[in-house]
């Protein structure tokens, strides 16, 4: 006790200043409007800051209720989602098929589903069997797709199988164009990365960006316009100076082909001997 006396008796002049700066400052913001209003304004904004602190603190440690809540909203989304496939399967669709048609016109083509049971992507000459042959409607000439983009064109079929040259084949030219541009080239691989593919022949004069979307062109018996097929990832000039080269990233995933869609044109058989007829001549 005696110490605190000591200490207080010692410093007396110290917290006489302290209380007489605290009673100064509380008369001056107290009955001066402007200093009052410039106080408040201060505190106002230390506040917010403190209260923005307080709010990211208390937000992180509510982490945890925010996942539980969001995984609990993600499997009742997913259970709808299970509902709704289960009843397109009742009704012979499912997602793939929504996906592989959303862009095609439904009046001028037929689609086939089919399962891949073979698929090579090392070869320079890659091909794909499908468990699905002329018995289903399949035959030669007929475009592949899967939920993502094009996968190449049917080559030959039996009664219960059908051959596929997919995009990933030297003898593979898909005639395809950029997004918004007219201007047309034609797709080619060349042995190497499944992941790529190169648009060849785009006139010098076509404008385009890196990022672009690549689809069909349409100007085929096979693809109707506007399927998938990559988007633009690099460019270089043509052998020759007065073309493009793009380097295209692919939107299919060859590494995990599974199911697939066989597209059937109407019209298309009789287009092809037209044209042969043409040539011919």
């Amino acid at each position: 006790m005696r110490n605190l006396i000591n200490f207080l008796l010692k410093y007396n002049y110290w917290f006489l200043f302290i209380i007489l700066e605290v009673a100064s400052f509380v008369l001056l913001f107290r009955f001066n409007h402007y200093q009052q209003s410039t106080f408040f304004t201060s505190a106002n904004v230390v506040v917010g800051a403190v209260y923005d602190v307080s709010g990211s603190v208390t937000s992180y440690f509510h982490l945890k209720s925010v996942n539980a809540d969001l995984l609990d909203r993600n499997m009742l989304l997913e259970e709808k989602i299970n509902n709704l496939e289960k009843a397109l399967k009742d009704q012979q669709l499912d997602s793939v098929t929504i996906n592989s048609i959303k862009e095609i016109p439904q009046t001028d083509y037929q689609l086939f589903k089919a399962h891949v049971i073979k698929n090579s992507l090392n070869m320079a000459d890659n091909y794909i069997t499908l468990d699905k042959g002329a018995s289903a409607g399949i035959r030669p000439e007929m475009g592949v797709v899967d939920g993502n983009g094009i996968v190449g064109i049917v080559y030959e079929t039996s009664p219960s199988y059908s051959v596929v040259i997919s995009i990933l084949n030297s003898k593979s030219n898909i005639s395809c164009k950029i997004v918004g541009s007219d201007y047309f080239g034609y797709l080619k691989w060349e042995h190497g990365d499944s992941q790529f593919g190169y648009l060849k022949d785009l006139p010098r004069h076509a404008e385009f960006n890196l990022g672009d979307t690549v689809v069909t062109s349409g100007f085929s018996t096979v693809f109707p316009e506007g399927i998938m097929i990559g988007t633009v990832d690099d460019m270089s000039d043509s052998n020759d100076g007065l073309s493009y080269l793009l380097k295209i990233k692919l939107a299919t995933d060859f590494g995990k082909l599974s199911d697939v869609r066989v597209i059937a044109r109407k019209g298309q058989q009789e287009q092809l001997e037209l044209e042969n007829k043409a040539t011919k001549q």
